[in-house]
């Protein structure tokens, strides 16, 4: 049976991809803090955060790069054929992320590297992260280990 994402010798230097959109809700924000232990008030606290430099909560960092490999799996691209997760390289966050905005991924093959030893390939991504006003939240490239298709 065909896996739904695409072999390592599919993926093509150059090659687009935009995932859905998914709105941050308060209560992502809530179950992230509790998961990492990471209470920040400029996550948590309303009353703390009308007084910093933007006015209101805004989504940790990590959630939001979270919420970005979801959205990743959600194409499809790496369903079943993803062998490991190897790196993220020169990530960086750009705007906050507020609680009610949707963000989206734009996506883009940057290289393809075979290595039949491991049964695949390592591609690397470049990814954009947006708001719902186009306005780039994070950046990076993300390298990955895909299965080469079987014979």
């Amino acid at each position: 049976m065909r896996s739904r994402g695409l072999y390592f010798e599919e993926f093509e230097i150059g090659k687009k991809f935009v995932s859905v959109g998914r709105t941050v809700t308060e209560h992502d924000i809530v179950t992230f803090a509790g998961l990492s232990g990471d209470f920040n008030q400029i996550h948590t606290d309303a009353e703390f955060s009308k007084n910093t430099v933007y006015g209101q909560r805004i989504a940790h960092g990590v959630l939001g790069l979270s919420i970005a490999t979801g959205l990743v799996m959600r194409t499809g691209l790496l369903e079943g054929t993803v062998l490991a997760f190897r790196e993220i390289d020169q990530w960086k966050f750009t705007k906050p992320i507020f609680i009610g905005d949707t963000i989206h991924v734009e996506l883009e093959v940057i290289e393809t590297k075979p290595l039949a030893r491991l049964g695949g390939g390592s591609i690397t991504i470049a990814v954009k992260v947006l708001n719902q006003n186009e306005e780039m939240v994070m950046k990076g490239n993300w390298i990955a280990l895909v299965a080469s298709r079987p014979e």
